[in-house]
């Protein structure tokens, strides 16, 4: 049988608001996928998007409804412009949305994007809506990704993203578990954001900092960190849990981001297990953006139990857009694009909306 080809343009917004990214990737089935990226941007968002996105989750009912509209046709036109500037055709788009609100404890999670106005304003079909069908089975509608870490990066025992959450997913045995660590650039870029900047290049401000004692107790002390696998973060629980804690404290800059930085590394350390059954060391693969922060990336170093490595630049930046037009795919070809050991679900199940 001749090897199966599809180009499928992945799209992934993050809760640290730095933009969105577009991937289209090119996948192959042979024995096993394999996969490139053949061309990968991301777009800063205009103000009136970045607004948006930063308040959406306080508006009214009419208001969300527009604003699902308008990112969904924000989200195609950015498609198209982007496939024609390189000449480029694709099967179909992936989309993500952009998290607004996720409270599977609730019963519901929502991500931001219609996908009917995505499909017009593309002239694509388009795959969407990944995470409610979890949610509807008893799990957590995250983390999504390890799916693709485990069917593309099999050569990685663990797989850790670090975005506007920390996340991270591995083998243990014949089963993957995964599940949000901490917050990470949630925490940091609002920080930087203090001294006018987008985020912490390198670190470098954190290098100049002194790690605070009390609130690395007062952090390491929340209840999350005692809940065991899967589980999930979202902005909430920042604003619920995190926030009441750091505006008790006076830092400067420096200080405050070398000691987040202390205690996402300890988290993360926490969270890797070294590969069972098995007498190689393992491998961790790091990606997202967070693997450029260089002080934070050295701390995870020190910390780990296995070998850190770190792939190059378009991974790194665009590893969760290549899985979402992955998962995407998965849906197209109906088979099992969520995983019930990382999740918790009732099972393993395909999901996405697809509008053709």
């Amino acid at each position: 049988m001749s090897p199966e080809t599809y180009k499928v343009v992945g799209l992934m917004s993050g809760t640290s608001l730095d933009g969105l990214d577009i991937a289209l990737c090119e996948f192959v089935r042979g024995d096993t996928w394999s996969y490139r990226i053949v061309e990968a941007e991301t777009v800063t968002y205009p103000e009136s998007i970045a607004s948006l996105l930063r308040s959406i989750d306080k508006a009214d009912a009419e208001s969300l409804v527009k604003a699902q509209v308008h990112y969904g046709s924000y989200l195609g036109e950015q498609v198209r412009k982007f496939l024609a500037e390189r000449g480029c055709s694709a099967d179909f788009v992936s989309s993500h949305g952009h998290t607004i609100y996720h409270q599977p404890g609730n019963g519901f999670t929502f991500q931001l994007g219609d996908g009917a106005a995505l499909s017009v304003a593309a002239g694509l079909p388009v795959v969407c809506d990944f995470r409610m069908q979890d949610v509807a089975l008893g799990g957590q509608g995250a983390p999504l990704v390890p799916v693709g870490d485990q069917l593309l990066f099999g050569e990685f025992t663990h797989c850790l993203n670090l975005g506007g959450i920390a996340n991270i997913s591995f083998s243990a045995g014949n089963r993957r578990v995964a599940g949000d660590l901490c917050p990470c650039n949630l925490l940091l870029n609002p920080v930087a954001a203090r001294r006018g900047l987008p985020f912490d290049r390198d670190g470098q401000l954190a290098q100049n900092g002194q790690p605070n004692s009390e609130l690395l107790a007062e952090l390491s002390a929340l209840p999350y960190y005692r809940r065991s696998m899967p589980k999930s973060l979202g902005r909430e629980d920042l604003e619920r849990d995190y926030d009441p804690i750091l505006s008790r404290f006076r830092l400067r800059e420096e200080d405050l981001l070398a000691t987040l930085c202390e205690h996402i590394a300890t988290s993360i350390a926490a969270g890797i297990r070294a590969p069972e059954g098995s007498t190689a060391p393992g491998k961790l693969l790091v990606t997202g953006g967070g693997a450029r922060n260089h002080y934070l990336l050295e701390l995870i170093r020190k910390k780990s139990p296995v070998a850190v490595c770190v792939p190059d630049g378009s991974i790194i930046d665009f590893k969760e857009a290549l899985i979402f037009a992955f998962l995407g795919l998965l849906r197209w070809r109906q088979e099992v694009n969520v995983l019930a050991s990382v999740t918790g679900a009732h099972r393993d199940h395909c999901a996405g909306s697809i509008y053709l």
